[in-house]
């Protein structure tokens, strides 16, 4: 199952310097507020900290207590003298400042500085003045805009970015995406050239432009090439159709938050969970991240007799051999073993829920949506998914789908639907009908149209010539959407994709990918090993449909 790469593919940048640039930053920061210090963390923050610094680097630096900040107050019982916070602008730093007041309530006298990032906006600053507060505490920034969660996954970890952009038409994370963008052009080199279609990429364009104008010119080898810009609502098919690969199940099921997943007591086979980091360096995981599910258990169980055999040579050794080998091989054999282990009990855990869920029915009928065929039989499908209450964001996705495949539902449709996902699932959802309505998600067809979106916008980017291993990702999706095309855009320099929950950014190539979830990324890494290249992927968040839609629910927080 290991896949061989052509020799002349390029090797990626090192995009650890990101996260020592981040880390150096955040110690400045630190020392910029002598004495020991409280730190009150969003919860957000929480994970991508913890990429960046643990709890010994901020130890280091004088931090004596760490509280997590959610929508409760905030409550601590440090005597220390100074308090920092670090916070996502407008989130839930609108708390801090009762912090502040209670300590002058009890007469305590402190040092405060609240550090935002990844930017500071003015209207923190107003709101702090608002509240009376203003002269007692010091602001400040952390630019903290790229995480690398693999060697080819670099995320900005902002899921907010889409709802806040296309849903709500708040446009203070377009500075964050130039700024973004700016950072990489100043540690990797120029840019050739910059592409983009949407008016989020030209606005995130125009952004990094005026920064790169303003700041110093330095003479860098470049090490990426072009770039592409793509907003988000380009293609908002692939998103919700349902991911085959592994690690795209293993996000559906399990949730991979900021490169790191939970696995629960079903899957370890103890009475606790376990998070383990995901990406190349575990050597199981690599290999099956990007193979169709059907494939996976194939392969973990050559692989268990493979250590099993690798175990069993110990009998004939004498005790020089012996020691070598308990130096040597012993200890990443047990955490091969380790690995294995956990891979096949989440094998085993997605099986027996997707088996419950009735995965193949379901995939027929996005098949047949995707292909257009059989219609009145997916909406019998999705009604009696409905109906049953299966799942209230899956009967979502399932709607979406249809209506975005179809071009729009009839009107006599869309009314018999949202009624009865109404009833079932209940009446507080009917703005979160209004939400997909205004995104083009969740729409009544309009007279006179018959073609469905998936033929009109690309349905004369024909291209079947590498349309077979891409149904390894998409199934019928890779014959039908836009991944029909990639085989006859991608040309053979260096490449790197930055893919946006909302943006998409390429480089080096004209390549038109929407979306940003783990089948995409799979489907991607195929073509550069067919074709010699290396892709990396930034997007502002990885997303699938369960995050989309549950981004567009009216009691979204």
């Amino acid at each position: 199952m290991a896949h061989s790469v052509r020799r002349d593919a390029p090797e990626l940048p090192d995009f650890s310097l990101l996260k020592r640039l981040a880390r150096d930053q955040l110690i400045y920061l630190l020392e910029q507020l002598p004495g020991r210090k409280d730190l009150f963390i969003e919860a957000d923050l929480m994970s991508p900290l913890d990429r960046i610094a643990n709890v010994t680097t901020l130890k280091q630096h004088d931090v004596d207590k760490l509280y997590k900040v959610e929508h409760k107050p905030i409550v601590s019982t440090s005597d220390q003298m100074v308090r920092g916070c670090f916070l996502y602008p407008l989130t839930n730093w609108f708390l801090f400042p009762d912090v502040v007041n209670a300590d002058k309530a009890f007469g305590r006298f402190r040092r405060y500085k609240i550090i935002f990032s990844p930017q500071k906006f003015y209207a923190c600053e107003n709101l702090l003045e608002e509240q009376g507060i203003f002269g007692d505490v010091t602001t400040d920034e952390w630019s903290f805009y790229l995480l690398p969660l693999d060697d080819d996954i670099i995320s900005l970890e902002l899921p907010e970015f889409f709802r806040d952009y296309f849903l709500e038409g708040d446009q203070r994370w377009v500075r964050t995406a130039g700024s973004a963008l700016h950072l990489l052009h100043s540690v990797y080199g120029p840019f050739s050239k910059v592409y983009g279609i949407g008016r989020c990429s030209k606005m995130a364009y125009e952004s990094w432009r005026e920064q790169v104008e303003e700041g110093e010119q330095r003479a860098l080898q470049a090490e990426i090439g072009n770039v592409f810009l793509i907003d988000r609502d380009v293609d908002l098919v692939t998103p919700l159709c349902s991911q085959v690969v592994y690690e795209g199940l293993v996000d559906d099921i399990f949730r991979i938050k900021c490169g790191c997943v939970e696995f629960c007591p079903d899957v370890t086979s103890s009475d606790k969970s376990i998070k383990v980091m995901l990406n190349s360096q575990d050597k199981v995981f690599n290999e099956i991240r990007n193979e169709h599910f059907s494939q996976v258990f194939g392969f973990l169980s050559q692989k268990a007799r493979n250590l099993q055999t690798a175990y069993d040579k110990r009998s004939g050794m004498d005790i020089k051999q012996m020691k070598t080998f308990v130096s040597e091989e012993l200890k990443g054999l047990k955490q091969e073993h380790r690995l294995l282990s956990l891979h096949i009990g989440a094998s085993e855990s997605m099986m027996k829920k997707k088996t419950k869920q009735d995965f193949q029915e379901l995939l027929k009928t996005e098949h047949s949506l995707l292909e257009g065929f059989e219609i009145r039989e997916c909406i019998s499908y999705i009604e009696e998914h409905i109906n049953r209450q299966v799942s209230m964001v899956e009967s979502m996705r399932l709607l979406c789908l249809l209506s975005l495949t179809e071009n729009g539902l009839l009107p006599k449709d869309y009314r018999s639907l949202k009624a009865q996902f109404l009833q079932s699932y209940g009446i507080e959802h009917l703005l979160t009908f209004s939400n997909l309505k205004q995104l083009g998600l969740l729409v009544e067809q309009q007279p006179g149209e018959t073609l469905t979106v998936m033929e009109s916008r690309v349905g004369k980017l024909v291209n079947d010539k590498t349309a077979g291993k891409l149904t390894d990702a998409f199934s019928s999706l890779a014959k039908k959407s836009n991944f029909r095309a990639l085989g006859r855009r991608i040309n053979n320099k260096w490449d790197t994709i930055m893919k946006w929950n909302d943006i998409s950014w390429i480089f080096q190539t004209f390549l038109k990918v929407c979306g940003c979830t783990f089948s995409e990324i799979s489907a991607l890494r195929f073509l550069g090993r067919e074709k010699g290249l290396k892709f990396i992927v930034v997007t502002t968040a990885i997303t699938n449909s369960a995050r989309l839609l549950e981004s567009m629910l009216d009691n979204h927080a």
